[in-house]
């Protein structure tokens, strides 16, 4: 554990928390832009293509097949820092938790207040009737999944060329302005808009938890080049009440 850390936090009472890949990484959740990620695998057409709008409606085939391969993790349980995160909101410290990611493991771990600015897995509808679909459905289905009407079912994730939903972006902002600590992990500050809303934090103090250097790096308070599970773990006495 890291005492100044755990220190900073024993002061603030409107904590938000804004997380990328690198949160559930340990759990075997690929992220996109490490030596490991998703971009860096060789391929006739890149995961950045995959993952888009156009492709998605011109070849939804091969989009799907790539989807539940590597997007879809239903096995993946939270980790250490999912689990710290959902204890401080319960001890009324921790406001928000503010995603990039798509697999529902804050919201396993516990979690209420969990803005997912890129979309979930975990929701998935008909493009036609809207009809309410499980993961596990996707994962499942052969090909393209079908609705009981026809139409396909889309996850509710956002694609390269689909806005972010202004709903929570504008959650988004309002907690970031209010926070009195904003803790940044796991996530390379490179995907945009997203990374552009930590420019609404209105406080002075900013934990940044990455292995690497971010644009954030020259405004941290606090850096921590460690594993972010282990960073956030509780003391063994306190893991008893989770």
């Amino acid at each position: 554990m890291n005492a100044q850390l755990e220190q900073m936090i024993a002061e603030s009472h409107r904590i938000v928390f804004f997380g990328g890949a690198g949160v559930s990484t340990e759990r075997g959740i690929p992220d996109f832009r490490s030596a490991d990620g998703l971009y860096r695998q060789d391929g006739d057409v890149s995961p950045e293509t995959i993952l888009s709008r156009h492709y998605f409606v011109r070849y939804p085939e091969r989009f799907f097949r790539f989807y539940k391969e590597k997007m879809l993790c239903l096995t993946a349980r939270p980790n250490a820092a999912h689990l710290r995160l959902a204890v401080l909101e319960r001890e009324g410290r921790l406001s928000a938790v503010i995603t990039q990611n798509i697999d529902g493991l804050h919201q396993a771990a516990g979690s209420r207040r969990v803005l997912e600015l890129h979309g979930s897995i975990h929701r998935n509808f008909c493009m036609d009737c809207g009809a309410p679909y499980s993961a596990e459905y996707i994962l499942h289905s052969g090909g393209v999944p079908r609705c009981a009407c026809g139409g396909i079912v889309k996850p509710d994730v956002v694609l390269y060329e689909e806005p972010l939903d202004s709903a929570v972006i504008d959650e988004a902002i309002g907690q970031l302005r209010n926070a009195d600590l904003l803790i940044v992990g796991g996530t390379s500050l490179a995907v945009w808009p997203a990374a552009s809303l930590i420019d609404y934090f209105g406080g002075d103090r900013i934990v940044l938890i990455n292995r690497e250097e971010t644009r954030l790096s020259g405004r941290a308070s606090l850096i921590v080049t460690a594993d972010i599970g282990e960073t956030l773990r509780l003391s063994p006495c306190r893991e008893g009440t989770l």
